[in-house]
């Protein structure tokens, strides 16, 4: 018997759903690869995940422990502040993001939509006022989760609400879809098994193995976007923070055995040199204590109480140092036994300090706090901070992929476009988040400057050995747009008439990219329906042990 759940089918696969799986995949030797860090399983049998790494982390829940835990250190968590604040700049009342269709191929109509359901997206997320937080966590997470909610009744109104999961109660899994094996045609090649994609969220948290109870969530439920930085095995996503965890650990032991250090050998100590004579070892040994118990004072005053105490019985290590010499030696003696002398020297601290802002790409220039903070030249810029940039742009185009997953779901919902659509147009589609908008401009104003310089040096050679266009696409770098713009500007401002009409070229009417068309009111379509019935299905909780006896049954 078949039970249908989370659209998902559990039961036997019968030959007719065998052949529309197969027939829908292009067959290959390899199975598709693992990029996102999902469990891997086998069909039918139960499973687990173990991970060992330096002796110290056993599950992937251990590991973002690990992270958070890591993320609370003081040099940490001030090189990921420097991180998140040139990532997610709150300047003014401005979008923190906005959305870029300039090279999409579709009419004003469809980006005015998309525009619209972006701007409801970041709403959902209330991404204005906690971008800053929402991206911290998914940089020391190395993984976000969201849960896409919908209305069953009402799937036209699109997302309804977006629900945070901790990753360490949520894991992706991947199921090889059991099938009789086959090969190539005409060729000794096994095709590799296709790959069944879902969620399993266990509530009880405290481990990611996932284990014989847990629901299973269909994949089109949840948003998922991770770093994209996997382990040496390929098996497991990492946080960018993982490569702080050895010299941050290392930082750690040695500032702790600076601070032993210091205590032992910061104090001088005086050595008492007690002549004993001939005495025996034992008349000695107490010839002695009775001069340490003579000269030491340690009378302590109890605030709590009122009372005086002597605590001369207790000995600490800060205290002198009595020593017995025999006869024949030099007499009674008192010596100074001077302090450590290199207490000053922290090269060794600071090094591992430099060390763990290295291990997450930030400029070491960034640790001297006590350092003033200059408007220069753009050109005066260092090459850590040109690659400290691009690092920024590198985990914003990662952390886009977000809202990728979300737009995606929003219009296929209010059925702006279709998913075969959206696989057509995200490659057009970009985000620019906010960026400083001093340095923005200081740098683009000593480029337009530098090539104004060189266009000074070169116009006497215009029409000589250079032409008005080579200057105008070489030098100032307009484009061609850029360039028709420009000179219907120059001719409205120098009073010659103008004819906009004229003047604008008649665009072509063949188009090779087919246009979306918005139906406002047309049915469903297929696509549409497996969507929400596969995210509108109810939650139950399931057990492997279940699905596998389904299985067993004729």
């Amino acid at each position: 018997m078949a039970v249908e759940l989370f659209g998902f089918k559990f039961g036997k696969v019968t030959d007719t759903d065998s052949t529309k799986k197969l027939a829908t995949a292009v067959p290959s030797f390899t199975p598709p690869p693992n990029l996102d860090g999902s469990l891997e399983i086998a069909a039918g049998n139960s499973y687990g995940t173990y991970m060992d790494m330096d002796a110290s982390v056993k599950t992937e829940s251990e590991l973002i422990t690990k992270y958070r835990e890591l993320a609370m250190q003081a040099e940490v968590d001030s090189a990921v502040d420097d991180i998140v604040n040139e990532a997610i700049i709150h300047e003014d009342n401005n979008s923190l993001v906005e959305i870029d269709m300039t090279n999409l191929d579709q009419s004003d109509k469809i980006k005015d939509k998309i525009r619209v359901e972006f701007q409801s997206v970041l709403k959902l997320l209330d991404f204005n006022n906690i971008g800053y937080d929402i991206f911290r966590r998914w940089y020391i997470d190395g993984r976000l989760f969201y849960h896409m909610m919908i209305d069953e009744k009402r799937p036209r109104d699109g997302i309804k609400e977006l629900r945070y999961i901790d990753p360490r109660r949520i894991v992706k899994v991947r199921k090889a879809i059991k099938k009789d094996a086959a090969s190539l045609p005409g060729r000794n090649i096994m095709i590799a098994p296709a790959m069944e994609t879902y969620y399993m969220y266990n509530s009880s948290g405290g481990t990611s193995t996932v284990t014989d109870a847990g629901i299973k969530i269909s994949a089109d439920s949840i948003a998922y976007v991770h770093s994209g930085i996997m382990d040496q095995r390929n098996k497991m996503v990492i946080s960018h923070l993982h490569k702080a965890i050895k010299p941050m650990n290392q930082l750690r032991m040695l500032e702790d055995a600076t601070v032993i250090y210091r205590l032992a050998r910061a104090p001088e100590r005086r050595i008492f040199y007690i002549d004993v004579g001939n005495l025996p070892k034992m008349k000695a040994e107490q010839y002695l204590h009775d001069m340490m118990a003579r000269h030491k004072n340690r009378i302590v005053y109890d605030a709590s109480t009122g009372d005086v105490r002597d605590n001369r019985k207790f000995m600490t290590m800060l205290e002198d140092f009595w020593l017995p010499r025999r006869e024949g030696g030099k007499g009674t003696e008192i010596t100074t036994l001077p302090g450590g002398q290199n207490l000053g020297e922290m090269d060794d601290v600071e090094y591992f300090r430099r060390k763990v802002y290295k291990s997450l790409n930030v400029p070491t220039s960034r640790i001297q706090s006590e350092s003033t903070f200059n408007f220069g030249r753009a050109g005066e810029v260092t090459r850590d901070e040109v690659k400290f940039s691009r690092m920024i742009d590198r985990l914003r185009v990662r952390f886009s992929h977000l809202f990728d997953r979300i737009l995606e779901t929003q219009l296929v919902l209010k059925g702006i476009i279709t998913r075969s659509e959206w696989n057509e147009l995200k490659e057009s589609i970009h985000y620019n988040f906010l960026r400083d908008n001093y340095f923005a401009e200081l740098k683009d104003q000593e480029i337009i400057n530098s090539r104004l310089g060189i266009l000074q040096n070169v116009d006497q050679y215009v029409g000589k050995y250079f032409s008005t266009k080579y200057v105008r696409t070489k030098i100032l770098h307009m484009s061609e747009e850029d360039i028709e713009t420009i000179n219907k500007e120059i001719a409205i401002e120098g009073g010659a008439p103008f004819d906009p009409v004229a003047d604008i070229k008649p665009e072509p009417e063949v188009d090779a990219t087919p246009k979306v068309v918005q139906q406002e009111h047309r049915e469903l379509s297929e696509d549409e329906k497996k969507l929400i019935s596969s995210m509108t299905k109810a939650l139950d909780e399931v057990t492997l042990t279940e699905l596998r006896s389904e299985e067993d049954k004729p």
